[in-house]
């Protein structure tokens, strides 16, 4: 693809994403308006949205061509956007938001089996708290096996070498965006780890045609989901 036009189609997806209009926005309601209640705390006030800065990786049609792929091979029918059930927690198991960032940016990964359309979250937080957006929240991204067509994605710098290092800072960040997720979501149910991902495939969750296709994980840690869960629970999300 020429450059100036990716360039144009990612800094247009980043302008709808700030004014909060555009054909995704209309997707995302959309799909709301079709989708069965959820679990959310009736006549709760609503979590305040919190501070969020938006770096938007490459959001092109050719993304969007590759998400039909990857769900035709893996759920059997195309799609490009999501009804968020859930929400995955993940490290990066890097040190560097940057290169986090450039890893996702490109829409494909030739070196990937089973469709090439690269591996995305939704959200990167940094070591300090720092929320950055990179796509749609109902955009199908690629974060994690049998989960990706129902489940949002949150990453957080950290875990290299395998450690528990995420920060309290980061705690508090994940804390915040998922109370402000599951009030905007009323469909969304599920706060899990990636590396929770085997007690998932028991529930109607886990969605995964190819078979073999799985991958054991240890991320964002035991401990940070402890802290996550001492935070939230009760508050209309489940836990493993």
């Amino acid at each position: 693809m020429d450059m100036k036009k990716r360039a144009g189609q990612t800094f247009v997806w980043a302008c709808l994403l700030v004014l909060g209009i555009g054909a995704w926005s209309c997707a995302q309601e959309s799909s709301l308006a079709a989708a069965p209640p959820g679990t959310a705390v009736q006549g709760k006030q609503a979590s305040e949205k919190p501070a969020i800065k938006v770096r938007p990786i490459a959001y092109t049609g050719l993304r969007r061509r590759l998400m039909r792929e990857y769900a035709r091979i893996h759920y059997g029918r195309e799609m490009e956007t999501i009804v968020p059930q859930a929400v995955v927690v993940h490290w990066t198991a890097s040190n560097s938001r940057d290169g986090v960032f450039r890893y996702f940016y490109n829409e494909e990964n030739p070196r990937l089996k089973n469709g090439t359309l690269n591996v995305a979250s939704h959200y990167l937080v940094d070591r300090d708290g720092t929320i950055w957006q990179l796509t749609p929240e109902t955009a199908l991204n690629r974060h994690a096996i049998g989960l990706n067509w129902c489940a949002i994605g949150i990453e957080n710098v950290g875990g290299a070498e395998g450690r528990e290092d995420l920060t309290p800072a980061q705690l508090e960040a994940n804390v915040e965006l998922i109370r402000y997720l599951r009030d905007k979501y009323p469909t969304l149910q599920w706060v899990l780890g990636h590396y929770q991902q085997e007690q998932a495939r028991h529930t109607s969750l886990w969605k995964e045609n190819v078979p073999g296709y799985y991958h054991g994980k240890t991320d964002p840690g035991p401990r940070f989901m402890a802290g996550l869960k001492g935070r939230l629970a009760g508050e209309g999300v489940k836990f493993f």
